[in-house]
């Protein structure tokens, strides 16, 4: 069985951490944080971060209210959601993770963010 590689998210308009992990064993590793400016990702991190990885897909953490509805950062993952899909024409699903961060923060001091995206993978690998 050939290894897949899926990139898991956790969008914010300063600061995207990524992740990376494998159906395998379901497992997912913190990558990096690659930064933003004037609320625009930085696309040259990304795109290297992909072309080095070659994922099978990405994964979105999408940040909901406690109702359901979209937050404002909800709609900004959605957006960052459909421009992923549109430059790299991968499949791109996008996962709830309103308490990735909270969870995070308990297992790490460093890298927030990345350890926020290695949860939402691993979330999904645990739901598909």
């Amino acid at each position: 069985m050939e290894q897949a590689y899926f990139l898991g998210f956790d969008y914010g308009s300063k600061r995207i951490g990524v992740a990376v992990g494998q159906k395998i064993t379901n497992t997912a590793t913190p990558l990096q944080i690659v930064t933003g400016k004037n609320n625009k990702p930085d696309w040259d991190a990304i795109e290297k971060i992909i072309r080095n990885w070659q994922p099978a897909a990405l994964i979105i953490g999408l940040p909901l209210h406690a109702d359901g509805s979209d937050s404002h950062t909800s709609k900004a993952a959605r957006r960052f959601s459909r421009q992923l899909e549109g430059r790299y024409h991968l499949p791109v699903y996008l996962i709830e993770e309103t308490l990735s961060s909270h969870a995070a923060a308990e297992y790490t001091e460093g890298a927030l963010d990345a350890a926020s995206a290695q949860i939402i993978l691993e979330t999904w690998f645990c739901t598909h």
